[in-house]
């Protein structure tokens, strides 16, 4: 199903699900045939709480990863004026790939789209994430920028457990019992 709309600016909106099941909302300056045109690409996974934003808007492709919970917080905070490259996610992904262990990178790449799923469904989200925008991401690029790697790494890691605790336990134990009867139907 696609829906295409025009307002009378000439601003083009294009809006559609794929024969996946996954969400696509784009937005265009004007025609999308028109070689110079800019545009935003928003894409939602509704089943896993997945997607991306790509904006061509400034001459380059910026992609953001809208399942991570240190991105939205930094989206919020920074509202219109957010680029994925902006300072606090370049420290925090150098720190990542410098110094987080491999199984704590995919341990969050596995729970935080849950984690946001479920801050998304919150009523106060938005102190939600004032919280770990100030909490987390500020109080870990700080500590980066003094040095400070066990406080970073050890306030990444409680975050991840506190947030699991109050915003995705539910549906992971829902994950972990129906991985357990697919197992044992296997066996």
């Amino acid at each position: 199903m696609a829906n295409k709309y025009e307002n009378k600016e000439g601003v083009h909106i294009d809006v559609h699900t794929d024969k996946n099941g996954k969400d696509h909302v784009s937005f265009y300056d004007k025609n999308p045939k028109d070689p110079s045109h800019s545009s935003i690409h928003v894409n939602w996974d509704s089943k896993t709480g997945k997607g991306t934003i790509i904006d061509n808007t400034s001459g380059s492709k910026e992609s953001t990863d809208v399942s991570c919970y240190l991105t939205s917080a930094c989206m919020r905070h920074y509202l219109g004026d957010f680029k994925d490259n902006c300072y606090e996610l370049t420290v925090l992904r150098w720190f990542r790939d410098n110094f987080v262990s491999k199984e704590d990178i995919d341990h969050y790449y596995k729970t935080a789209p849950i984690i946001v799923k479920a801050i998304e469904k919150e009523e106060k989200k938005d102190i939600i994430y004032d919280y770990i925008y100030d909490n987390v991401v500020d109080a870990c690029v700080t500590a980066i920028e003094n040095g400070d790697y066990k406080f970073a790494y050890d306030r990444y890691k409680s975050s991840i457990l506190s947030f699991e605790e109050t915003f995705a336990k539910q549906e992971l134990e829902q994950n972990l019992a129906y991985s357990l009867k697919k197992k044992i139907k296997n066996i």
